[in-house]
């Protein structure tokens, strides 16, 4: 195995073809769009993601990775395409994992090595991708594993090789070819399985976080009622040894934790009742936080909302499933103004513009994502631009005393007006 073919140079597969690379393997990464190969081929990056550059550029330079809008012939072919929600029926967006297998069984022969790293509803690689691949070779004469990506936005390149990783082959030849390929680079344990189990892993993973966090969000809204600081309760809860409650928030977003637990569901509609209820609960978050919006601007006519980061967590630049997006649509249907600043994200459906301009008259601040940039902030000279000065935090994260005290009127989900803090014994 000398020469790899990666299909989709996304957050995924542009710092793994980048990664083989660099360990002296003829890479070819594959995306249908000219201009990230364009990009790439010049040593630049089109994702915002610490160290990608530097890897990307070393992995260009080195001869070792060309990007290509086609596939080629190649000892191994990574597919590392997205799979998108259909958010009517809650299923999983198949197409490009299936035009990826089908634009790389032109060229697989007898011997290669195929490994799916998108994250799929169990029994995809044997259930619609070896069917593809087979109209072309013999199953018996391929090898094919599932190995998926555990890693997460602003991390990846130190989690690509630090975490543990899970391969599932359809048969024990193919998971240790896989696994003989990924130990170049991973430095974390290397778990063996079959290619189905290995799916469902990388569900359920997602589907524990996504679980927790809606009981924390539930928790949010009942204690709303009692009149106590969730976030307080959630830290004294968590000393308990085997306790680990997440933390709530304005809705659950990104590719992975969002999207996942639908893919369990769609199997098995009947069994996957708490997975459900739990992923309702995470998507009526943005309805919560819109009511906490229009109680503090209830007695403002017309008022113009400031919305504070669109991607769906902190210091990163992807906005994929991002909770803001539904809170600003909603605010609109409302026929509120809304401006909306993000110091990372380039790209969104609605316009993006500077701080200055999205504070200037506004009469509240809605924080959505958690963005350290938040925390530099000129407090005074926002307060100064406004005409009313509100700030709703919906992650906790900004001190509520430095802009208290600069005649804010902070809100904080799951935090009382009238909070008094406890001891941190």
């Amino acid at each position: 195995m000398t020469k790899i073919c990666v299909i989709g140079l996304g957050y995924i597969g542009l710092p793994t073809a980048s990664m083989f690379a660099t360990q002296g393997y003829k890479v070819v990464g594959v995306d249908v769009n000219k201009n990230t190969v364009n990009i790439i081929n010049n040593g630049e990056i089109h994702i915002e993601e610490p160290d990608i550059k530097t890897l990307v550029q070393a992995a260009v330079n080195s001869k070792n990775l060309i990007a290509k809008t086609e596939p080629e012939e190649a000892d191994v072919f990574i597919i590392c395409v997205p799979t998108p929600l259909d958010k009517k029926e809650k299923k999983a967006g198949l197409n490009y994992v299936i035009s990826a297998t089908e634009a790389i069984s032109k060229y697989v022969k007898k011997g290669n090595l195929i490994i799916l790293e998108s994250t799929v509803p169990p029994g995809t690689l044997e259930g619609v991708m070896l069917p593809i691949i087979e109209k072309k070779i013999n199953r018996k004469n391929i090898y094919a594993a599932h190995c998926p990506e555990r890693v997460i936005p602003g991390k990846i390149l130190k989690e690509l090789v630090e975490n543990d990783r899970i391969i599932g082959g359809i048969n024990k030849e193919s998971a240790e070819k896989a696994k003989e390929l990924y130990e170049n680079f991973v430095e974390g344990d290397i778990y063996l399985t079959d290619s189905t189990t290995a799916e469902m892993v990388k569900l359920m993973e997602n589907t524990f976080r996504d679980v927790n966090i809606a009981l924390a969000n539930e928790l949010t809204k009942i204690a709303e009622k009692l009149n106590i600081n969730i976030w307080e309760a959630i830290k004294l809860a968590n000393k308990h040894p085997r306790v680990n409650i997440h933390s709530p928030g304005p809705g659950v977003g990104g590719h992975c934790i969002s999207i996942d637990p639908w893919f369990i569901a769609e199997k098995f509609p009947k069994e996957a009742e708490l997975i459900t209820l739990s992923r309702n609960i995470n998507d009526s978050m943005p309805d919560y936080v819109v009511e906490i919006i229009k109680k503090e601007v209830k007695d403002i006519e017309n008022p113009t909302i400031t919305i504070f980061g669109v991607s769906y967590k902190g210091n990163v630049d992807d906005a994929r499933e991002t909770p803001a997006l539904k809170i600003i649509e909603l605010l609109k249907n409302k026929d509120y103004k809304i401006k909306i600043y993000d110091p990372h994200v380039k790209e969104f459906k609605y316009n993006l513009i500077t701080l200055y301009d999205a504070v200037k008259d506004s009469d509240c601040i809605v924080v959505i994502a958690d963005h350290e940039d938040f925390k530099k902030l000129d407090i005074d000279k926002i307060g100064n631009l406004m005409k009313n000065k509100i700030l709703i935090d919906t992650r906790n994260y900004l001190e509520p005393d430095n802009w208290g005290t600069k005649g804010f009127k902070v809100k904080v989900l799951g935090v009382p007006e009238n909070d008094i803090k406890l001891s941190e014994k």
